[in-house]
């Protein structure tokens, strides 16, 4: 081995970030010491395609740094290097080992484990991200991207419930039902079974919408908390839900969680 120069075999069952990572750490803590030299060799799942690298490497007079979840090809690297010298370093099975003893639970050994956590994260974060951005109506384009598009006059609990399902990794937009505004013609574009319909009882809404007024500091004796006004609201969301089909979910004394339930049921049966 060349002095100040070292030469790598990184070996993964997946595409070896992790490695790759922890590698570029500790090279920065040796400024002096070329570890530039790597090799990758991503995807490698059984003996047949582990064997010949191990050869190269010892050949090479390389370090072998693993980041394998298959004991079998765990046990035969430690093996080979036990046997030929090989320099070997393996980031995962100490820790696993630790663990598995510890709790008495056998890993998944499932190769891509952490690529799978991180698609499921970044999926959360679109989703939430998609529910901000078309909250409220803002831009009915986004309803032909939806998931669900939730449809329900002021205070039927749309946005928290919007935002809620996007934690769920479900893409929600929502409208507010108001008879003087046009409908967008997107709904028209949408199947039946993505419209939900949101109601609630004239008292429930009265005493939120009150509530909610009280909070801003203004006062109540407004339209938006006359009993009349909310009656003609719900016969308007009413006639839009029939229109379009679409299921309707009375949210009057039910929790966000619930009404999510109830959706994710729709969903699974459809």
């Amino acid at each position: 081995m060349e002095e100040n120069r070292i030469k790598i075999y990184l070996v993964s069952d997946s595409v070896g970030e992790t490695a790759q990572k922890i590698i570029s750490a500790v090279s920065a803590q040796y400024p002096n010491i070329d570890m530039t030299d790597i090799q990758r060799f991503p995807f490698i799942t059984d003996e047949e395609l582990l064997q010949p690298i191990l050869k190269d490497a010892l050949h090479d007079k390389a370090i072998v740094v693993t980041t394998l979840v298959n004991k079998e090809l765990v046990k035969l690297v430690k093996d080979f290097s036990a046997r030929t010298g090989l320099q070997h370093v393996d980031y995962m099975s100490p820790l696993s080992e630790i663990i598995e003893s510890t709790f008495g639970i056998q890993p998944l050994e499932e190769p891509g484990a952490i690529h799978k956590l991180n698609e499921q994260y970044f999926s959360r974060v679109s989703a939430i991200e998609f529910a901000v951005r078309y909250d409220d109506g803002k831009d009915p384009k986004g309803f032909l991207e939806a998931d669900y598009v939730l449809l329900g006059v002021s205070r039927t609990s749309k946005t928290p419930l919007s935002m809620y399902m996007a934690n769920k990794n479900y893409k929600v937009a929502n409208l507010p039902l108001i008879p003087e505004v046009p409908l967008p013609d997107e709904l028209n574009q949408i199947a039946p079974e993505k419209i939900i319909g949101l109601t609630t009882s004239i008292e429930s809404l009265k005493d939120i919408r009150t509530s909610r007024l009280h909070s801003l500091g203004l006062k109540e004796n407004s339209a938006y908390t006359n009993s009349d006004r909310i009656q003609d609201e719900l016969d308007y969301a009413h006639e839009i839900f029939e229109k379009y089909n679409s299921v309707v979910i009375n949210v009057d004394k039910k929790s966000i969680e619930e009404t999510s339930s109830i959706i994710e049921d729709l969903y699974k049966q459809a």
